[in-house]
């Protein structure tokens, strides 16, 4: 007895419907995609005086930046208190800071280090917000935004407790 074979076709693979939901779906994730940049900034913890030695150099500034519930205090280190900048109704005066930094910076242009001291319950943005003022000013000349680097050696630490 003879036996019959059915003869089958190789099966063949469609991707054209495959390729179209690629060539179309690969432009939307782009387009739509969220491209992040990350700004990471060095940060140290505010060094230890040495007391007689700091006290000896007199044309130089240890700026510290103490953010207060209520003010800045913007201070040197070895001479004393600077200016204390109240805080607005919308809240801290960055602009004078900003603009306090920049005659600092004027005044000591060879200086790049700041300690920015805060309280416990500071926010961050506040925090964020403090080193940006302290750390470059920007301007307008002709239409573009100028930058100018003030003090970018920043240190953060915790705040000295006020009594009273």
């Amino acid at each position: 007895m003879r036996v019959r074979r059915l003869r089958k076709e190789v099966a063949h693979l469609e991707v054209t419907a495959f390729i179209n939901l690629i060539v179309v779906l690969v432009p939307f994730l782009l387009s739509t995609a969220v491209f992040t940049r990350l700004a990471v900034m060095d940060l140290s913890l505010p060094a230890q005086s040495t007391g007689a030695a700091e006290q000896l150099k007199v044309n130089e500034l240890k700026l510290e930046v103490v953010i207060r519930p209520d003010r800045i205090d913007v201070s040197d280190r070895i001479g004393g208190m600077i200016q204390s900048i109240p805080n607005t109704p919308a809240g801290p005066d960055y602009a004078t800071l900003g603009t306090l930094a920049q005659a600092l910076k004027q005044k000591f242009p060879e200086q790049s280090n700041a300690t920015v001291l805060a309280e416990p319950n500071t926010s961050y943005d506040a925090l964020v917000q403090t080193m940006d003022a302290v750390r470059e000013s920007q301007r307008r000349e002709n239409n573009q935004t100028v930058r100018s680097e003030l003090f970018p050696a920043i240190s953060i630490g915790d705040a000295p407790i006020v009594k009273g």
